[in-house]
């Protein structure tokens, strides 16, 4: 590993979790090593970890150092490659730090690396379990485009938004769909039946709008245990397993998927007390906070919660469920893990974080 690849994995143990995630979401290793001043590794911080600490109620603005695993697997020079495929394999991880004499980092040892062509890339965690598009609505922020196809069906690169949602799907073994559909429901149907794809469509047709839980009563007898709900203006790319695994570890009735979003505020902020005197000035303030996705994860239990017929959103179930005893959770991930399309702001920046031209 190059000196340079090396320094975008390393992170001040005193940086705040803020910081590690903006900086994990910029590596492609997932994995961020703590270090001190002298460059000696402290511990290692993931994905989870972070995700642990905020739903411990773990402040943002805490030090790497207190939310690292302190106790990492490590090699130390000089190492045997043998003994590193053995670690690797045995402890179920692709990235291992190596240390001198003092305790410093000084490389990385990678899956790929360790591996190279004698073995394939670590497999995927599969599921079996279907996923439900909640494809019926008329995308009015997305005019003109939505004037003619239905919003699923929308262009992004060459395929449609309905695919590309898909696709993240597809390494998990996931392969039954089912299209909640109501808006030029005939349309998005002709697409699929020209396509003739290799995985399972299924089609929930509302005959009026129901809202974004209402169409989900349709399901009620034709799926059974978990399931995953998601807004077809949404791509997220996440672990799958983990996020089913987290549901179900928790109990959760339902799971929201919650995305990390950072606002930087580029004013001073006043705040005021006594009908306008100055309590205090806070200079261009930062804030985080958990923003619904629009995707979950549910049991098929809840669908006894909602009323035939009826409109109902997915708020007026989360709070059924809570009011009736059940669990709702939620999975946090972070900022760039969510591109949203459902409007032409959005819908433009996620074709250029794609690298698609618009």
């Amino acid at each position: 590993m190059t000196t340079t690849e090396l320094g975008e994995l390393l992170i001040d143990r005193n940086k705040t979790v803020t910081d590690a995630m903006k900086q994990l979401e910029a590596t492609s290793s997932k994995i961020l090593f703590a270090v001190d001043e002298r460059s000696e590794l402290c511990g290692t911080v993931v994905d989870g970890d972070i995700r642990r600490w905020i739903l411990d109620s773990g402040s943002l603005g805490a030090a790497v150092g207190d939310v690292c695993n302190p106790s990492p697997l490590v090699v130390h020079k000089p190492y045997e490659l043998e003994a590193v495929k053995k670690l690797m394999i045995g402890h179920d991880v692709t990235r291992i730090p190596v240390l001198n004499g003092s305790g410093q980092i000084v490389d990385v040892l990678t899956w790929e690396a360790v591996f190279g062509g004698q073995v394939a890339s670590k497999p995927v965690a599969q599921l079996d379990l279907p996923v439900v598009i909640m494809a019926g609505g008329k995308g009015t922020r997305l005019d003109p485009f939505t004037k003619i196809l239905p919003k699923p069906l929308i262009p992004v690169g060459e395929k449609t938004a309905l695919e590309y949602i898909i696709d993240s799907f597809l390494p998990y073994g996931l392969s039954r769909f089912y299209f909640s559909v109501f808006h030029k429901a005939k349309i998005i149907r002709a697409y699929f039946e020209e396509l003739a794809p290799e995985y399972d469509v299924e089609y929930v047709e509302e005959e009026t709008p129901l809202g974004t839980a209402g169409g989900l009563k349709l399901l009620s007898g034709r799926i059974s245990g978990s399931f995953i709900v998601t807004n077809c203006d949404n791509i997220i790319r996440l672990d799958y397993a983990d996020l089913v695994d987290h549901h179900r570890k928790k109990g959760n009735g339902i799971t929201v998927v919650a995305s990390m979003k950072h606002y930087d505020i580029p004013y001073g902020i006043c705040e005021i007390e006594n009908g306008g005197t100055l309590s205090n000035m806070v200079e261009k303030p930062e804030y985080s906070f958990l923003v619904n996705t629009g995707m979950y994860v549910l049991e098929s239990e809840v669908l006894d919660l909602i009323p035939e017929g009826e409109f109902f959103h997915i708020t007026h179930l989360i709070e059924r469920v809570r009011n009736t005893g059940g669990q709702v959770g939620v999975y946090p991930i972070g900022n760039e893990a969510w591109l949203d399309i459902g409007e032409w702001s959005e819908y433009r920046n996620t074709l250029k974080r794609l690298n698609i031209e618009s």
